[in-house]
């Protein structure tokens, strides 16, 4: 891989890594939207370190995808792979505040202590029925089809609850088969239901008034401000590349809607 493929429009292929189909499965349900290259610093396309023992290193890759069209202001895909220690998906849908559209997220995340999988559509304004009822309505059937096929991942703290909806899949699955088979048999598909229900809802979605962007901008900025400040990938990341680059990659890259705001 190089840094100047990463920043154009070709699928991120990253050696050995659980979650490339997820990604693949992504991309190709995004072509049809008109996508654009989002700029990102060469430094956080593509990062390089090693963990683990002097006897026994790990190397570690860590890529970035990103890209834009009219209705979503930014599309991006955070990927760690490194072995035994990790392998990371954080894919999310950001979209333009003319749109009266939640997030788009999923986080795939393995661990040595299992897998750590979430699926949603987060809210901006989640008290406002303009904004959540109609996605609700559609989002809950899909939910409930395969929250009933995985366990559940415990409790949401309290401060976190505004920022996810009713419909939000978060299950804990152990290492092994059986949490491979899950995730080929629900998982997966639990993931293509999601997104495709959202870029209905993108497809669907109507230019909405400066007012109610102001709103939805409002709103946008307290997920992106709680998301960066709480970012559980923080310490992974600090222990792999640093903490200057971890705390810019978070806020200038993964969260960075202070910086582009269109």
């Amino acid at each position: 891989m190089s840094p100047s493929r990463l920043s154009s429009l070709e699928p991120l292929t990253i050696d050995h890594w659980r979650w490339q189909p997820f990604l693949d499965h992504a991309c190709a349900a995004l072509e049809p939207f008109g996508l654009q290259p989002y700029p990102i610093e060469p430094e956080f396309l593509l990062q390089t370190s090693e963990t683990g023992s002097k006897s026994k290193p790990i190397h570690v890759t860590t890529a970035t995808w990103a890209c834009s069209s009219r209705k979503l202001r930014q599309i991006r895909a955070a990927c760690v792979e490194a072995g035994s220690a990790a392998s990371v998906l954080n894919f999310v849908v950001n979209p333009s505040t003319s749109y009266d559209l939640p997030f788009f997220g999923a986080d795939l995340v393995t661990l040595p202590a299992g897998h750590l999988l979430a699926l949603d559509l987060q809210p901006a304004l989640k008290t406002d029925a303009q904004h959540t009822k109609a996605v609700w309505e559609r989002l809950m059937p899909i939910f409930e089809r395969w929250q009933q096929r995985l366990p559940g991942g415990g409790p949401i703290p309290e401060e976190a609850q505004p920022y996810f909806s009713p419909g939000f899949l978060w299950t804990r699955i152990p290492l092994g088969d059986e949490g491979d088979a899950l995730i080929e048999e629900a998982v997966k598909p639990a993931f293509r239901d999601y997104l495709e229900l959202y870029l209905q809802l993108v497809q669907e979605a109507e230019e909405v008034s400066q007012e109610r962007s102001a709103e939805l901008l409002a709103g946008q900025k307290r997920y992106t401000t709680y998301r960066a400040e709480k970012d559980p990938a923080r310490g992974m990341l600090t222990r792999f590349h640093g903490s200057e680059w971890t705390e810019e990659y978070i806020h200038g890259v993964l969260f960075d809607l202070d910086k582009n705001r269109t």
